[in-house]
């Protein structure tokens, strides 16, 4: 079989109508995601251990610089504020993305306008400056609130695209299906080797016990500072290229031609949106589902493993069940449907989450059984990071159906905000853990046992409270894939009418 028509048939594409989505389109918009993931995940999963460890504001006691804060919980409600302030620009970023009118389309404009912006803010955000200091606190706030924005004027558009390119709810979910195995590829590569390579930088600044010795803390720091500032330089400059691939190879076929709609206009429409508001309110609850892949798991590698490095390997230990439940996510739809399949996966990601809280993990046989769960947690991660973004593409079908209007910019712009809730959470919870467990960067040891176990607890339990937010409000969700089916013939129906 020839690699197109293979690839035809992964993706359920039409070979004989040119005019329709093809493969090399499809891949085109999952290399975006590529590059995009890249600037994601060196951001979401390493700005908060760059100000702890590397400019030392997790050294800061309460009663200094932060008044009745310590260094960490300036630092975590720093991450959760700008993030909530940014979700609010979600909706207004998606009003924009429904009222522009371009040549090249209303969504993939922002691909290439965007660029160079968030190459710039993404390196700036690791800027090497003074340690422990109000000053380089302030400048990186600000500069971190500059990178959310900017990213938003190009996420939004980006994941609205797949509903301008396709309305083929089955063509439409299997490209995402890929390009979420793609972008998860992206985000594994910054994940496993950025840990490996600080890890090694630093490692002749600690002794036998993983502990940095005393007379190069700030030795340690300096190096952190500059290894992320490279690493940050090195990510950036390899992914702008595949964002004007993606805009150059991708083409909008389905977008609305009417009169550009107000921001007012457009959140009244995410209100008469049902079905859509409940896959946001589910998918806030489950901001905390996957806090050991954010900076807490970092943490716990560095501090309790005492290598974090290590970290790579517990992110990869989700990586094979994900995989698998990423392939399997058009058979699970079929069979089930993408409610039934999204509540069975967080229900099996409840009950194992819960297992690993009470079993612990002071203990070789612990850590094995551990292991197995993180292999397990890959399936609910897997099939929520590709289900999400097909039922939302459903409820833009919905949502015309119900008033004739599509809005993909406002409708994606909820899922760009479930996003950013669930970093914003897992930078919260991680960062507030490494407060609670009494970690300090400038001491050696860094954290105590009864820390370690504080540590543990919060990030396990967390988690598992939070898949079983996620599952209760799918269950008043309505969608299924025959009614999507109908939805769209019945469009089809009026506009040929008109």
């Amino acid at each position: 079989m020839k690699i197109n028509d293979l690839l035809h048939k992964v993706y359920g594409t039409n070979p004989n109508d040119k005019g329709s989505l093809q493969p090399k389109e499809a891949l085109a918009y999952g290399i975006t995601g590529f590059g995009q993931n890249f600037i994601c995940t060196i951001i979401g999963s390493y700005i908060t251990i760059f100000m702890t460890d590397a400019l030392l504001f997790g050294s800061v006691e309460k009663g200094g610089m932060f008044g009745a804060l310590d260094g960490a919980m300036a630092v975590a409600f720093l991450m959760l504020g700008v993030r909530i302030f940014d979700a609010f620009n979600d909706p207004i970023m998606g009003s924009i993305v429904d009222k522009t009118r371009t040549k090249w389309g209303k969504c993939r404009p922002f691909l290439k306008w965007m660029a160079i912006p968030i190459a710039i803010m993404t390196i700036a955000c690791f800027i090497p400056l003074p340690a422990k200091t109000l000053s380089t606190f302030v400048i990186i706030a600000i500069i971190y609130t500059i990178w959310s924005v900017v990213y938003t004027v190009a996420d939004v558009p980006y994941w609205g695209l797949s509903t301008c390119m396709t309305n083929d709810t089955v063509v439409r979910g299997n490209m995402l299906t890929i390009t979420r195995l793609i972008c998860t590829l992206g985000a594994g590569i910054v994940t496993v080797f950025v840990p490996v390579i600080t890890s090694a930088v630093t490692a002749k600044f600690r002794d036998a016990d993983g502990n940095v010795m005393p007379e190069f803390i700030q030795a340690n720091a300096d190096t952190l500072k500059y290894t992320y500032f490279i690493c940050a330089l090195v990510l950036t400059v390899t992914a702008i290229p595949m964002f004007y691939y993606g805009f150059k190879h991708t083409k909008e076929r389905f977008t609305s031609t009417d009169a550009p709609p107000s921001l007012i206009h457009n959140l009244k429409l995410l209100f008469k949106n049902k079905e859509l508001l409940l896959i946001v309110v589910s998918g806030v609850l489950g901001g905390a589902r996957m806090v050991y892949t954010y900076t807490g798991g970092l943490y716990f590698a560095k501090y309790v493993l005492k290598d974090e490095g290590l970290y790579g390997l517990i992110t990869l230990m989700v990586v094979p069940g994900g995989l698998v439940a990423s392939i399997l996510v058009p058979w699970m739809t079929k069979k089930f449907t993408k409610k039934w399949a999204y509540i069975g996966v967080h229900v099996l990601g409840a009950v194992v989450m819960f297992a690993m809280y009470f079993i612990g993990y002071d203990a070789p046989w612990k850590l094995v059984v551990c292991a197995i769960g993180l292999v397990l947690l890959g399936i609910p991660q897997g099939v929520n990071n590709i289900i999400t973004y097909a039922m939302i593409g459903d409820t833009v079908d919905y949502l015309e159906w119900k008033t004739g209007e599509r809005g993909e910019g406002i409708c994606f712009a909820m899922q760009t905000l479930i996003n950013k809730v669930g970093m914003a959470v897992g930078a919260f919870v991680g960062v507030m853990a490494f407060s609670w467990a009494g970690i300090n960067p400038e001491a050696t040891p860094a954290i105590t046992p009864q820390g370690e176990q504080t540590l543990w607890n919060v990030l396990i339990l967390a988690g598992a409270l939070s898949m079983v937010g996620t599952i209760i409000p799918m269950l008043f969700y309505t969608i299924t894939e025959k009614r999507q089916a109908e939805m769209v013939k019945e469009i089809e129906a009026r506009k040929a009418a008109k």
